[in-house]
């Protein structure tokens, strides 16, 4: 990795990449130093090891997840509909513009091509908009609650083709869904299923609750450790997986040689799974309070075949634990919490199962320093803690930390 910068036209207005400038090394040295600052003293203590950050060879077009938000921009049309045909929405000449929301904003900055995005994403979010133009599908205005087209958020396969396309809408009714189906696959012949999603609500988030599906199965794959996993449109799925078979070959790693193992947060079954995939005679439990993702989970573990060895099952993963925990017996817990972290009845419910080992997957260092703090307390001492670096040009690190009890 030389000392080499990147340069994006629209970064000063994007901010999403805020070390664009900066050259990598020193990004993944920063992040070392920010995990050596939260956690280094716990881990001496320990008498444990602070590995170097994993980073990538190449820190570009890692991001195999992609979104855009609508609006209408009153001025000029961006196509050539003809001057007896000028594009409105309302009462006004203008167009469907689509991009990033700029920094602090929700002022849409275009964007032609990002740096960190699969070079499908880009191209087919862009195609939306246009189609959506041409064929007179309103885009959402947020500040009266109008119009039909909110978002769209595309995912790319990293070792298959598929190609997931998700439009998100205000309303359930989407007029003239035959000819817009078969516009986008003429504009964007390598997506492989197009979903809709209903969010009717006054909301930031993207997604709604209501699915249903225009083309295809509804759903991709993709793999991740000789695993294969369906991803649908709510799902959660790692952006990165180059970098998420890094941090998933680190959580296995963790859990040993354990044959029976807990994996609490488990949403669709990636990591349970690819342990199960690990070891011939390891079984596993996942407990995720999402039935949704629980019955992708199940269906993933029938695809690799390992539903003889997996077990998924919708719950609160505190309260399951308390109640049916200890029957168990489980040699190893992994965790993979949001960005919030746990909760100190988690820790004190992982605590009371006594497991020989705690893999504790991390995407925010600040909240695991915090929960670390807890199950140090409670009678585990850190073995290993390894940073990876998921999202280069952005100030977010990744960990793995192993713990062993005491």
């Amino acid at each position: 990795m030389g000392f080499k910068t990147y340069t994006c036209p629209i970064a000063r207005d994007c901010g999403g990449c805020e070390w664009l400038a900066v050259p990598y090394p020193l990004q993944l040295k920063r992040k070392q130093n920010q995990v050596e600052e939260l956690l280094g003293a716990a881990v001496r203590e320990d008498g444990g090891q602070l590995e170097a950050i994993r980073g990538m060879d190449e820190p570009l077009r890692y991001r195999h997840k992609a979104a855009t938000p609508f609006a209408f921009e009153p001025g000029r049309p961006a196509t050539s509909a003809g001057p007896n045909r000028p594009h409105r929405q309302g009462s006004g000449r203008g167009h469907i513009t689509c991009g990033f929301y700029a920094a602090g904003t929700h002022r849409i900055v275009p964007c032609e091509d990002c740096l960190v995005e699969d070079p499908r994403a880009r191209r087919i979010l862009n195609a939306v908009a246009k189609v959506a133009e041409r064929l007179h599908i309103p885009a959402y205005d947020e500040d009266r609650g109008t119009g039909v087209l909110r978002h769209a958020v595309v995912r790319c396969g990293w070792k298959t083709d598929d190609v997931l396309l998700v439009l998100v809408t205000r309303v359930d009714e989407l007029r003239g869904t035959e000819r817009l189906v078969s516009a986008l696959r003429d504009a964007c012949p390598e997506v492989t299923s197009i979903v809709q999603n209903v969010n009717d609500r006054r909301t930031n988030a993207i997604l709604g609750r209501r699915c249903r599906t225009l083309f295809g199965p509804g759903h991709m794959y993709d793999e991740l450790l000789g695993c294969r996993f369906e991803i649908g449109p709510t799902s959660f799925y790692q952006t990165n997986p180059a970098q998420t078979e890094v941090l998933y070959q680190l959580a296995l790693e963790g859990a040993s040689d354990a044959r029976r193992v807990l994996d609490a947060y488990c949403g669709t079954g990636t990591i349970g799974i690819c342990a199960a995939h690990a070891a011939a005679e390891r079984s596993v439990v996942g407990v995720e309070q999402v039935s949704g993702a629980v019955a992708c989970a199940g269906r993933n573990a029938v695809t690799n075949d390992v539903a003889g060895r997996c077990r998924f099952v919708a719950a609160d993963a505190t309260a399951w634990m308390a109640r049916e925990g200890h029957a168990e017996h489980f040699d190893a817990i992994i965790m993979d919490p949001p960005r919030a972290g746990s909760t100190p009845e988690f820790i004190a419910g992982v605590a009371a199962l006594r497991p020989e080992r705690v893999v504790y997957v991390s995407c925010n260092v600040v909240t695991q320093a915090r929960d670390l703090a807890l199950l140090r307390e409670l009678g585990y001492r850190i073995e290993r803690l390894s940073p990876v670096d998921m999202f280069p040009h952005t100030k977010h690190v990744e960990t793995v930390a192993a713990l062993t009890r005491k």
